[in-house]
């Protein structure tokens, strides 16, 4: 384990651990059990190479979240981040499980000077929406069909944008 912190409302440890390749079936299991998709092997290869970018959450040493990322080049060089996956076990869902993941991601985008974060959300996930609304994610685009065999196929792109800092001299 890397990071601990106590939180929650009963004096509950949440920790953060790296996505590597000896606990990435956690990952995996996960995934099937909170997101109506399957994922690939390149999802996997994206999470394992995002380096401090993809955690899985512990609470009081059950994994029981997971955040996923991948670095992005944009036009012009410049670092995005796309979280490709958030999700928190519907009995762990309101003990800050989600937030210190997001924190954790948005640190680490503030402190590399990465420009912007984004994901996208199934349009009737309206508590994802409002989840990602609290730490200043903004739709910044409707996606129709984007989903293949789930309902409704459409999303929304979330968006988050740092302020760039000029490099020091």
């Amino acid at each position: 384990m890397v990071e601990g912190v106590e939180g929650g409302k009963r004096g509950v440890t949440i920790t953060l651990d790296g996505v590597r390749d000896k606990n990435v079936m956690q990952l995996k299991k996960l995934n099937v059990a909170l997101f109506p998709v399957r994922y690939n092997d390149k999802y996997y290869a994206d999470a394992l190479s995002s380096g401090d970018f993809s955690k899985l959450a512990y609470f009081n040493d059950i994994c029981v979240g997971a955040i996923a990322c991948r670095l992005e080049k944009k036009e012009g060089g410049l670092l995005c981040v796309y979280i490709m996956t958030l999700g928190v076990l519907a009995p762990y869902r309101g003990e800050g499980v989600g937030t210190k993941l997001l924190n954790h991601v948005l640190y680490l985008c503030q402190r590399q000077h990465i420009g912007e974060i984004y994901l996208h959300v199934q349009t009737n996930n309206e508590d994802a929406i409002k989840f990602y609304r609290k730490f200043g994610f903004e739709i910044t685009e409707t996606i129709e069909n984007y989903y293949v065999n789930i309902t409704p196929a459409d999303c929304y792109v979330l968006s988050k944008f740092f302020e760039q800092s000029p490099p020091k001299k």
